[in-house]
């Protein structure tokens, strides 16, 4: 993956609009679907103006923009929308923490749209709803979590088709989380492999392996802890944009969200128990060698002094002439040997 600059815009005016990721597609394809409980339209375009010449007063609309690296784009969709710069600068600079914000025309809501290829990958999702129209602003990755909606939307199933747009704004908010708990059930595969393997046989390329994976659930921790608080100031934003009925699914959505937090400071505590236990069992294996050695010193040092002794070769040494001296001195040897180890044993050292 490409390193993105996330201090692009440092030193420059406040609502600069310079975009700070990584351009991975020249083009900006725009989606545009408007829909009624009874009517459908769905149309992809390359270029604004022929977007906005479909749009249909008295639908619900959806303007989904892949690629906010056109900054000339991103301003007239701001000024045809009455977008504050602030905002703008906040779709282009694609590092946001996720947030919501309640403005006097639109709400926006940013978060981080996960995506799960034997590794945590997160893009920036920016949604702002105005009225009976909801503009989602995210980077092209190769795909999204908003199949499962356009299919809905196509079929005329669940309630989407049935609510105003403010149902939408959710709908899309709740498919990215569901996003989430994919990721999270790859990543507890991933937690329980590992930690059988740790257990089973502890190896140097486990430790790697858990290390990256530590590394997955902190970076995945990052993009989701701050999204309870910002469903938390939606839910107590009160906006008129929100009808009461949709404000019991924003609800739900918050629990689902404090579960996500919850399973991933599990995995998190699980991943670094399974460190310590990976730590804890090398150092055993380390002292069960650390005490055969210490023993096998033991057992050998009183023999090595006997033979050291009886290496000296002086003349006067009482067994030195003895035709049974060099028997008698292997039976002492064996013997002090033999004693060390029922002493040992007794012990329960070995």
């Amino acid at each position: 993956m490409k390193k993105q600059n996330k201090f692009r815009n440092i030193g420059a005016p406040p609502g600069t609009l310079q975009y700070s990721g990584v351009h991975n597609s020249p083009k900006i394809k725009i989606t545009l679907i408007e829909f009624t409980e009874k009517d459908y339209f769905e149309k992809e375009f390359y270029d604004l103006s022929e977007c906005l010449a479909n749009v249909r007063p008295g639908m619900i609309k959806w303007i989904n923009v892949e690629g906010v690296h056109n900054i000339d784009l991103i301003e007239k969709i701001g000024k045809i929308y009455n977008i504050h710069p602030l905002t703008l600068e906040d779709i282009v600079h694609v590092e946001q923490r996720p947030k919501y914000e309640d403005y006097e025309h639109y709400l926006l809501a940013i978060m981080k749209m996960i995506h799960y290829n034997d590794h945590v990958e997160a893009e920036q999702l920016s949604l702002i709803l105005v009225h009976d129209t909801v503009i989602s602003f995210q980077e092209p990755m190769g795909g999204d979590a908003f199949d499962i909606i356009r299919l809905r939307l196509r079929q005329a199933k669940g309630r989407v088709r049935k609510h105003g747009a403010d149902y939408l704004f959710y709908a899309l908010m709740d498919a990215v989380v569901d996003y989430y708990f994919h990721a999270i059930e790859k990543i507890g595969d991933k937690v329980a492999k590992i930690e059988e393997e740790i257990i089973r046989e502890p190896k140097r390329s486990s430790l790697l392996e858990l290390y990256a994976l530590k590394r997955e659930v902190i970076f995945l921790r990052k993009q989701v802890w701050p999204l309870r608080d910002m469903l938390s100031n939606l839910l107590r934003s009160e906006s008129e944009f929100i009808s009461d009925n949709t404000q019991l699914f924003f609800r739900d959505l918050q629990d689902h969200s404090t579960r996500i937090i919850d399973t991933i400071e599990t995995y998190r505590d699980l991943l670094s128990g399974i460190m310590d236990i990976y730590l804890s069992t090398n150092a055993n294996r380390m002292n069960e060698v650390m005490k055969v050695l210490t023993i096998m010193s033991s057992i050998f040092i009183p023999v090595t002094f006997v033979a050291g002794v009886y290496g000296m070769n002086f003349e006067y040494m009482p067994e030195l002439r003895s035709p049974y001296g060099y028997a008698a001195i292997w039976v002492v040897m064996l013997s002090i040997m033999g004693g060390l180890v029922i002493y040992f044993k007794k012990k329960k050292w070995m």
